[in-house]
């Protein structure tokens, strides 16, 4: 399958595909395993073809976070640095007093 196919899917659709894939590589290795398979690349080849659609599947889902919270995001920023500056001022008040 190819990626450009497979962005022009719906999301149920990918995770439909997602299951089916998993389940067809589960398959093909336990025919391997038993030495049913004739052609050992489908295990190879499905697990290609799983990985896209995983990866298309966890782009929509980060576009879709990012799109959703750009406010969220510069709030945890914010948060994050403001104990990084009272530490720094801290460190200074120490530090002259000890002079």
């Amino acid at each position: 399958m190819k990626a450009k196919d497979l962005r022009e899917r719906s999301q149920d659709d990918l995770k439909e595909l997602e299951k089916s894939l998993a389940k067809d590589t589960f398959t093909a290795r336990f025919k391997n395993f038993t030495n049913r398979l004739d052609d050992t690349s489908t295990i190879n080849k499905t697990k290609r073809d799983l990985a896209r659609v995983k990866t298309l599947l966890r782009q929509a889902e980060l576009n879709a976070a990012s799109t959703a919270a750009p406010a969220v995001t510069a709030r945890a920023e914010a948060k994050a640095a403001a104990p990084k500056a009272k530490k720094t001022a801290a460190k200074k008040a120490s530090k002259s007093e000890a002079k």
